[in-house]
């Protein structure tokens, strides 16, 4: 009887915890959403010639401290980041998704764990933005700590072996992100029946084009860790807003770009539509 009451109370745990759990994991979509939202916003004042920072996640967060109440702002999107970060690592470790435990779940819910560190970054990030201990100037910081992660990572044993995994492993996240943005296989995670017509046709439309254009983005900075591995060059890694660079300086460079740009804003939205439809699943303490 002792082990059943274990498991009887684990549950009754779970459901208690779950409702809080589901609600820190919307509002980390939303300022997921937030941040996404204006990095889109900030690659096409690039191209437009009225920006002159990098369009990547540290920077939106910098310009969300300089609008009015931008302290306050930050402090709840850095919160809010923890809390995305927080979904991950639980997605990662208890596997409410049942993404399972053969060869392709574990490294879906080893990605995921990669993403509740990455996020977990950015929270401190925005948190020493507000404090006055974090970097709120210039651009190339996204760049320098990619290079800098990588730089450490590369030091460690079989560290080139590493970073190349990691460059593959983020690669095959980019390919996914688009397959699955092409084929509109995130809507199996959406309550779409709770939406009217028009919301669930901007609702699609926001996830497939938001997860190609992440998707193509992450697939190039997942690329840039493969070539630093291959020559053991750390420099040679890119953060978002050195992808973004890169596409600047392609043949037809700004089209790229804007499409990009006009993604990730739509990727943006497209967390506000997890932060309020997504099926959040409860723990299954049973296993």
């Amino acid at each position: 009887m002792a082990p059943q009451d274990a498991v009887m109370k684990a549950r009754r745990a779970a459901e208690d915890v779950s409702p809080w759990l589901k609600t820190l994991t919307r509002l980390g979509y939303a300022a997921k959403g937030i941040v996404y939202a204006l990095v889109g916003i900030l690659a096409i004042q690039i191209i437009i010639g009225t920006s002159g920072q990098d369009a990547d996640t540290r920077s939106a967060l910098r310009e969300i401290a300089q609008q009015p109440f931008g302290t306050f702002l930050l402090w709840v999107v850095g919160i809010g980041l923890l809390f995305y970060a927080l979904w991950r690592f639980v997605q990662g470790g208890l596997d409410p998704d049942n993404k399972g435990n053969d060869a392709k779940g574990i490294i879906t819910r080893i990605g995921y764990a990669v993403s509740g560190v990455i996020y977990t970054g950015l929270a401190f990030s925005a948190f020493g933005i507000v404090t006055g201990t974090g970097s709120g100037g210039g651009g190339g910081g996204g760049d320098q700590s990619a290079q800098g992660w990588t730089a450490w990572l590369m030091s460690q044993p079989f560290g080139q072996w590493l970073v190349g995994i990691v460059g593959a492993i983020v690669v095959g996240v980019g390919i996914y992100q688009i397959y699955k943005g092409a084929t509109k296989k995130f809507r199996e995670k959406l309550k779409t029946y709770e939406m009217g017509n028009t919301e669930r046709t901007w609702s699609i439309r926001s996830g497939q084009i938001g997860l190609i254009a992440h998707g193509v983005v992450q697939g190039l900075i997942g690329w840039f860790l493969i070539q630093a591995a291959w020559q053991a060059q750390p420099q040679e890694a890119r953060g978002l807003g050195g992808a973004l660079a890169t596409l600047l300086q392609q043949p037809y460079g700004q089209w790229l770009m804007g499409a990009v740009a006009i993604g990730l804003f739509a990727y943006g939205v497209f967390q506000f539509v997890l932060a309020r439809y997504r099926q959040i699943p409860a723990m299954n303490t049973s296993s």
